[in-house]
């Protein structure tokens, strides 16, 4: 099943996505929730109900007053408008390997140990259309080419043998990045913070487990949780700039789960990033041509650039980067 949210009279409102068409979940049936918080609050009550209404209407089946609306007629919206929280892990080894050999410094070991995730700011999710940066955004500004879950029931201290039960479904994840903000507040050992917490877009819809079955893979080797053959590209203004798979993560989604849950309680609307895929952001591959070649001529994004986002059976997540009209900037205010 395909969810999207999207915005009518002034409200976040919730369909299914057969095709291009949409089904407002509330005119399919009274008692499916009108919004994704809703349904992600009643999912063990909901779910059965929506998974039989969106078999029905792949079959071809006229479902109560609902009439089709046309995706590209209304504005999408993130698929969990409003998130309890926004976690994001560090997922790929290639990505992590690749930074670090940039940089010059060896593969750090615990990351073979233990996941690892961070909090950013839950507050600036958002979805398709424009991100509005700050001139300080501008110094280095990237993307990052990312998966992310939505957890649908409430858990505490969960094995990862059992959690891929609290997972509600899958989005493509893009977590905006200001590097020259990003790099100087890490240098005191505590961030990211406002090199991250402008935007964070995830999208265009939440795709639930079910849809995802036949494309699943084996964990790397002494993981524990399911892992899907999906392929995941970037685009900048139409030009393809990174490749991978979520096949490649090596912890799981089921695996960063138990330690977000261990000893902390996680919540319907919770979501969680995979990290940046191996070539997901410029400042990987910004890094590799200077290793490789001194003359490479580094890419961040500019205002009027386009990023388009693709995952295997997730959509297209796109966004256009909008300069907000200030010259405002803290790199200025420093002592």
């Amino acid at each position: 099943m395909k969810l999207v949210s999207y915005l009518r009279d002034e409200a976040d409102h919730l369909a299914i996505l057969i095709g291009d068409k949409l089904y407002n979940t509330q005119d399919l049936h009274p008692n499916l929730p009108g919004n994704m918080q809703m349904f992600l609050l009643s999912w063990e009550e909901v779910i059965d109900l929506a998974l039989e209404i969106d078999a029905q209407l792949k079959a071809g089946k006229h479902i109560g007053s609902a009439t089709p609306i046309p995706y590209n007629s209304v504005e999408i919206l993130a698929p969990v408008p409003a998130p309890t929280s926004c976690r994001d892990g560090y997922a790929f080894r290639q990505h992590v390997a690749a930074a670090r050999r940039n940089r010059r410094v060896d593969m750090i070991p615990e990351f073979d140990q233990y996941p690892i995730f961070y909090f950013t700011n839950h507050n600036a999710i958002q979805g398709p259309g424009d991100v509005l940066c700050m001139p300080d955004h501008f110094d280095k500004l990237d993307f990052e080419l990312e998966a992310a879950i939505v957890i649908c029931k409430f858990g505490r201290n969960i094995p990862a043998a059992e959690a891929d039960n609290y997972i509600g479904g899958f989005m493509i994840m893009n977590d905006m990045s200001a590097r020259t903000l990003q790099m100087e507040e890490m240098k005191l050992n505590l961030g990211p913070a406002k090199g991250k917490d402008f935007s964070t877009v995830i999208g265009p819809m939440l795709v639930t487990p079910d849809e995802l079955e036949h494309l699943l893979i084996p964990a790397k080797p002494g993981h524990t949780g399911k892992n899907y053959n999906l392929k995941m590209t970037c685009r900048v203004n139409g030009v393809q700039v990174s490749e991978g798979n979520m096949g490649d993560m090596d912890w799981t989604f089921a695996e960063i789960i138990e330690r977000c849950a261990y000893g902390a309680n996680i919540y319907p609307g919770d979501v969680i990033g995979s990290g940046t895929v191996g070539t997901g952001c410029f400042l990987e591959l910004n890094g590799t041509g200077k290793r490789e070649n001194p003359d490479y001529q580094e890419q961040w994004l500019q205002p009027g650039d386009v990023v388009e986002m693709d995952i295997d059976g997730l959509g297209t997540l796109t966004n256009t980067i909008v300069a907000e009209e200030t010259d405002f900037s803290i790199l200025q205010l420093k002592k």
